[in-house]
């Protein structure tokens, strides 16, 4: 070989060690959801204090649970936030998780329990979700947790000839303001962004459901559980509100390296008051809330570090 061709060569291998160096040193992404989301600054929050530990992440946006769990499925450095409606679909490979089984998801902690209200113009003068039949509803991202479980709530409560309309949380809360929809359904940590901007922004009423309607959801969906939002959450909000809840969770790949995914895990379960240090919506990201998880498999290293600290999983 001449020695131009040893050069070359040497020069591309080193090309190619200094990639796969790159690939292996890059930061793990973290799939929230887009502006007006519980999972935009929840996981911008989280990234943040992590950066802060030395711990690299990156914050990417999305439309939302299902979207992350399918980035996440498909890149071994992905994390996302994700619901667990949404996760029982991928892994069942439902129609709303688009007719594909998800195999390589695992979690790594718990974020908090997400619950479902309505908002409207008190002009309007819906009070009720069963009021909300023929009316043009946003719902969030297409087929996010939001739609999915606003079709059950509406075939549950025999709501017929709703709009759904898709769209990220922010401009669908302006589209109520400016009267262009006659409710927001939407569904995270309350208070709910979205629907705090709707009554920060007008005159408006928040709503939940029927107890019937919420027995009838909640047996069918075994991961949702009944859930009241005390008086007071939102502006002119003077009686609690019924309505079903579940819990989200980071998740990640299976092939996350064990090493990331342990001090991932560790660091965030090592938090003393994750809602200072991390965000406001982090209050319930506890090892103790790991339990609320009974429906995917924990990360193997993420699971040592729970033994580590004497929390059983499910």
């Amino acid at each position: 070989m001449h020695r131009r061709d040893v050069i070359a060569a040497s020069l591309a291998l080193g090309a190619t060690v200094a990639t796969d160096a790159d690939a292996q040193a890059a930061p793990p992404l973290l799939h929230t959801a887009g502006p007006g989301s519980a999972f935009l600054p929840y996981g911008t929050g989280v990234a943040a204090f992590l950066t802060a530990a030395g711990i690299p992440v990156e914050v990417r946006q999305s439309t939302g649970s299902l979207q992350n769990l399918t980035r996440v499925e498909d890149d071994p450095n992905s994390l996302g936030a994700a619901f667990l409606g949404s996760v029982a679909d991928a892994l069942a490979g439902t129609p709303a998780a688009g007719g594909r089984r998800h195999v390589r998801i695992v979690a790594l902690f718990p974020m908090y329990e997400t619950s479902f209200q309505v908002a409207a113009l008190r002009a309007s003068g819906l009070t009720t979700f069963e009021q909300l039949a023929g009316r043009r509803v946003g719902v969030g991202p297409a087929r996010g947790p939001a739609e999915v479980f606003f079709r059950a709530t509406a075939e549950a409560a025999g709501v017929v000839a709703a709009e759904a309309v898709n769209g990220d949380p922010a401009t669908l809360a302006a589209d109520v303001i400016a009267g262009r929809l006659d409710a927001l359904w939407q569904g995270a940590i309350v208070p709910i962004p979205s629907l705090v901007a709707v009554t920060g922004g007008a005159d408006a009423v928040v709503f939940g459901l029927t107890p019937a309607i919420v027995a009838s959801v909640t047996g069918r969906l075994p991961y949702l559980s009944a859930s009241t939002v005390p008086a007071g959450t939102y502006r002119g909000q003077d009686a609690a509100i019924a309505t079903f809840a579940a819990w989200n969770f980071v998740v990640a790949n299976r092939d996350l390296p064990d090493v990331t995914a342990a001090a991932i895990t560790r660091a965030v379960l090592g938090a003393s008051d994750p809602a200072r240090q991390m965000h406001a919506m982090a209050a319930a990201t506890r090892g103790e809330n790991a339990a609320n998880n009974r429906i995917l498999p924990f990360h193997p290293a993420a699971a040592r570090v729970y033994a580590e600290r004497g929390i059983a999983l499910p």
